[in-house]
């Protein structure tokens, strides 16, 4: 029986001659030391040194498990599954197959817990930061049905989908801040390096500088003296924030809900929403999953906490009988479209293809917007900082033009 440290490797470091005699180093993935030297002598070198690598910040945030790595494993398993590969060798293959020491492990354990009877659905509860509630539910409705190729299919669609909605979200929300980085960037370094020479210049004029050229030059000397000050408040700031938020619901709940309001970016987050849930609702029904479950596992997936506690509210009204269309349309909070396509497929029993429907096109529309709003920024770059140079640029020479006007 295979266990889950004979996929557990990690890098080790080495020095070592060899079979033309001459010294050589590298690194090389094994279980353990005695494992790296049996590799190296299989190379042909003579090991005279080996020790395991210290892995800093960088190197375990990159051997850390993703929720891309998840999706990509979850694809791989429905595709060996549907190959005709039995589960655990499936877990054996893809254990063998990844050069990252965390999910190599991550699949050798859970190919021994189902090598030794443990059913897979079990098995992938041990691991609640890489499976959530949903996958786990899925996986073992399928072993229920005995369509477990399928429900992986599904379940890898899921993921891939909720994988590319992340990234446009996060390409949405990253221009933005780039603007706004730049330009602070920019403004600063003028204020900080820039600004103190030409006021050197003014200093010898002897005469009463222009009002927008003296706002700028004691903006300058302010940033001059209090800029440490600033940017420790900023840092110690954003680390207060950062803390409140991952410790604190209401801090994430108000943060929710403001984002959705921002200009441009929240209709994206909204339309985000809306196809996560839709996406996450068709998953479950079609799985089998009761729908009051499945809305359950909606809130969660919807990732905002006002869509979330609109789900919540939708699901106690279904469960006191109220048609699913016509709790949505009390909510106020989701689109006509979507309650026409959730009322149709109650009348024609096929809710799970309407939310498919409805969840394909927002997320047509999530990449059309983000692609809207990537072309948008790049110019808006340009004019932003544009203004803001050209502003700094006209108050430092504005007193030169003046001088010239009076020696005429």
């Amino acid at each position: 029986m295979a266990s889950a440290k004979d996929f557990r490797v990690y890098p080790y470091k080495w020095e070592g001659i060899n079979r033309k005699g001459q010294k050589v180093s590298g690194f090389v993935q094994a279980a353990d030391a005695k494992a790296a030297r049996r590799e190296l002598q299989r190379q042909g070198v003579n090991a005279l040194k080996v020790r395991r690598k210290s892995q800093g910040l960088l190197a375990r945030y990159k051997d850390a498990v993703k929720p891309a790595d998840i999706a990509i494993i979850t694809r791989q398993i429905a595709t060996m599954l549907g190959a005709g590969v039995p589960l655990v060798q499936t877990l054996q293959i893809i254990a063998r197959s990844y050069e990252k020491p965390s999910i190599r492990e991550l699949a050798g354990t859970l190919a021994a817990d189902v090598e030794g009877g443990t059913p897979l659905s079990d098995a992938l509860r041990k691991h609640p930061r890489h499976f959530d509630d949903l996958y786990c539910d899925l996986v073992h409705s399928g072993e229920q049905t005995g369509a477990l190729e399928h429900i992986f299919d599904r379940i890898a669609i899921y993921r891939e989908k909720a994988e590319a909605i992340k990234s446009k979200i996060r390409k949405a929300l990253f221009y933005p801040a780039m603007v706004i980085l730049v330009a602070m960037v920019v403004t600063a370094i003028l204020l900080l390096f820039v600004i103190p020479q030409f006021e050197e210049i003014f200093a010898g004029f002897g005469a009463t500088l222009p009002l927008f050229t003296q706002v700028v030059i004691n903006l300058s000397r302010w940033l001059q003296q209090y800029w440490l000050y600033i940017l420790a408040a900023m840092a110690v700031g954003g680390w207060l924030y950062v803390r409140a938020w991952r410790s604190s619901q209401k801090v994430r709940d108000a943060t929710d809900r403001f984002v959705l309001r921002l200009p441009i970016v929240g209709k994206i987050l909204h339309k985000a929403a809306l196809a996560r849930f839709a996406r996450t609702l068709a998953t479950t029904f079609s799985a089998g999953i009761p729908l009051v479950e499945g809305l359950l596992s909606s809130a969660g997936a919807a990732g905002n906490v006002v869509y979330r506690q609109a789900v919540l509210q939708l699901r106690d009204e279904v469960i006191a009988g109220m048609q699913m269309n016509i709790a949505m349309r009390a909510t106020g909070l989701f689109p006509d479209m979507v309650v026409q396509m959730v009322m149709i497929g109650e009348e024609s029993g096929a809710i799970d293809d309407m939310m498919h429907k409805v969840a394909s096109i927002y997320e047509r529309e999530v990449d059309d917007a983000v692609d809207g709003l990537t072309s948008l920024i790049e110019p808006l770059i340009m004019v932003v900082l544009g203004v803001l140079v050209g502003g700094l640029v006209i108050a430092m020479y504005l007193p030169i033009f003046n001088l010239g006007s009076v020696v005429r």
